[in-house]
């Protein structure tokens, strides 16, 4: 009898450690997948996209952090470009600070940076106010991917980016990360 009492009482400990490990290490998991992805989903090229470019921009509305839903339409007659990011991407957080001085640089020319966040608005609001973002920022989780997904980012890619030209033309898509200078290039002969 105590044999069996001394039995069940190691299955019952050995299930817990157990459940506690594979608890700990799914959680692991979680933690280091995105990242993983926004790594590997920086060195896609464009062969890993749908090619819209010359295409009208789809159309499409997307809240900003305080709920208010903004379209599309907003900023028609303005060089847009959308920038796909999360706050979990490093290569995104990389490219803030150069989106940043390009849209203090040109936005008296037309130039209107539109940063789509694939999180909820109250996951990105202390990174935005933290990195001083000057450029309007949308944020929501599924229709961000559907937005994504029509813009030509078929793979995922985060970052992502788009350049739209003042008749709404797609002019530019690129998955991974863009430079200023990269930027710079496109809009030159938009502005």
């Amino acid at each position: 009898m105590k044999t069996n009492v001394l039995v069940i009482a190691i299955v019952v400990v050995v299930s817990v450690f157990a459940g506690i490990a594979i608890q700990q290490s799914t959680s692991r998991d979680k933690q280091t997948t995105q990242p993983a992805i926004a790594e590997k989903s920086a060195q896609y090229s464009n062969s890993h996209v749908e090619d819209i470019t010359g295409q009208y921009r789809p159309d499409f509305s997307l809240p900003d952090l305080q709920g208010d839903m903004h379209h599309i339409n907003e900023w028609n007659g303005k060089v847009v470009i959308l920038n796909f990011w999360a706050t979990w991407c490093v290569p995104c957080l990389k490219e803030i600070p150069e989106l940043i001085a390009l849209q203090s640089r040109h936005a008296n020319n037309g130039l209107q940076i539109i940063g789509i966040a694939l999180q909820k608005p109250e996951e990105i609001i202390g990174y935005v106010e933290d990195l001083q973002m000057n450029y309007q920022i949308l944020a929501d989780e599924l229709p961000v991917i559907k937005v994504a997904e029509d813009y030509g980012n078929i793979i995922g890619a985060l970052p992502y980016t788009a350049i739209i030209d003042r008749q709404g033309m797609v002019v530019f898509v690129k998955p991974g990360t863009v430079t200023g200078a990269e930027v710079e290039a496109v809009i030159s002969h938009l502005l």
